[in-house]
């Protein structure tokens, strides 16, 4: 019998696109997910069980019925801007929601857990080859609840034995390439759907914040990785966990950021529209350039980005956006 992996926030965009690949890797992935920012109708590739992260009770019942062997922890908060004001929500939810969770896999016997972090654990680096040696000083409410619960799973294992492969990135973007899963947020604060909800008249017009950074064309840069590469990932991570690698921290980035008036060209030159944009001022938190390499990805995964073209993520985005 196939093994189960519990998913939480599987019903999201990056847990969703998780869900199709461990399909395709041969698990059952098991969505846990309390449809705060998921959506019930992306769980397509196994078992949906709905619950909060903060139930204890649901998750051992959930852990006792599927016994996985392994957990990929996706759910969270993950608005930087909303994290400035709110930091209680977020060190509620993240934070106390992980504990919980961590403390239910440990409690079931489960040692497998892959977590899904993200470069906002640095701060403020800019114009630096983010790699895993660079040290975390997080600017904000979002990137310190990810950094707390890094350092969780290093006092678990510690005491229990959980072995984990965290991976930390920036900026996720397109969608299955067969459109069966895609990006959709309520509200929506990505770049690249943003721009899209534009060009398709859906919003009146893109906001640009910011157009005086020190950069070439004065809009700020970020790095772009493809779902699919990031989710591919993920999987090679438990792989890696299963084949007795010990813990293990990861950055996923092209190594290469695009500027946000890049984005807008490469959009115009792929849907063939215009995008329609108007500038405003700087939002508070934001940083001039974040990019990140994944030299050790390559070297002891093996992983390679094969879509993050921007390209790619634009086509990709578009045809889930008309079809989806």
């Amino acid at each position: 019998m196939a093994d189960h992996v519990l998913v939480t926030g599987g019903a999201g965009y990056i847990g969703s696109h998780a869900c199709k690949a461990l399909r395709q890797a041969g698990y059952v992935p098991v969505t846990y997910d309390n449809l705060c920012t998921g959506w019930e109708d992306a769980v397509k590739f196994g078992p949906f069980e709905r619950g909060d992260l903060l139930d204890r009770a649901r998750l051992d019942a959930v852990f006792a019925k599927y016994q996985p062997v392994a957990v990929m922890h996706f759910a969270a908060l993950s608005q930087v801007g909303e994290s400035m004001k709110e930091p209680g929500k977020y060190w509620l939810n993240n934070v106390g929601g992980s504990l919980s969770l961590i403390e239910a896999t440990v409690a079931a016997g489960c040692r497998n857990f892959v977590f899904s972090s993200t470069c906002a654990t640095y701060g403020e680096h800019d114009n630096v080859l983010l790699d895993e040696s660079v040290e975390q000083h997080p600017i904000n409410a979002y990137g310190s609840s990810k950094r707390a619960i890094e350092d969780m799973l290093k006092d678990f294992e510690s005491a229990f034995g959980l072995r984990h492969v965290i991976f930390r990135y920036f900026n996720v973007a397109g969608g299955d390439p067969e459109a069966e899963v895609g990006e959709f947020h309520r509200p929506e604060t990505h770049l690249i759907p943003l721009m899209l909800d534009a060009i398709d008249g859906k919003r009146e017009a893109l906001t640009i914040f910011g157009t005086d950074y020190d950069t070439p064309d004065g809009t700020c840069i970020r790095d772009y990785v493809h779902v699919c590469d990031l989710v591919d990932a993920h999987v090679l991570g438990l792989k890696w966990l299963e084949d007795d690698k010990g813990s293990r921290v990861f950055n996923l980035g092209t190594g290469s950021g695009f500027s946000v008036r890049e984005v807008i060209d490469h959009s115009r030159a792929v849907t063939n529209r215009d995008v329609p944009y108007e500038e405003g001022p700087r939002r508070p938190g934001d940083c001039t350039k974040l990019v990140s390499g994944s030299t050790r990805a390559g070297k002891e995964l093996g992983w390679t980005p094969k879509r993050s073209t921007l390209d790619i993520m634009i086509a990709d985005a578009w045809r889930w956006h008309q079809n989806g």
